[in-house]
């Protein structure tokens, strides 16, 4: 989709400094994309803190999980 806003020179500079782009749609719309990315983390991030997400985590079933560097939920 195009649109038109306008951003200043130096922001826009800024933005394809730090994205790596070489036009400035594309470093426009990888911002874009890394800040919907991270809402949406920030989101679930926060809906895991409210424990929005129920797992049935038995003490069983953890052999399975002695070699991975995370631990499953509910066991800190």
């Amino acid at each position: 989709m195009r649109i038109s806003v306008e951003v200043s020179e130096d922001i826009l500079k800024e933005v394809m400094a730090m994205t790596g782009e070489k036009s400035k749609g594309a470093s426009l719309a990888r911002a874009v994309m890394e800040f919907v990315k991270r809402r949406k983390a920030r989101e679930f991030g926060k809906l895991m803190r409210e424990g929005a997400f129920d797992y049935d985590v038995d003490s069983s079933n953890n052999e399975k999980y002695q070699d991975s560097p995370v631990p499953p939920l509910g066991h800190y």
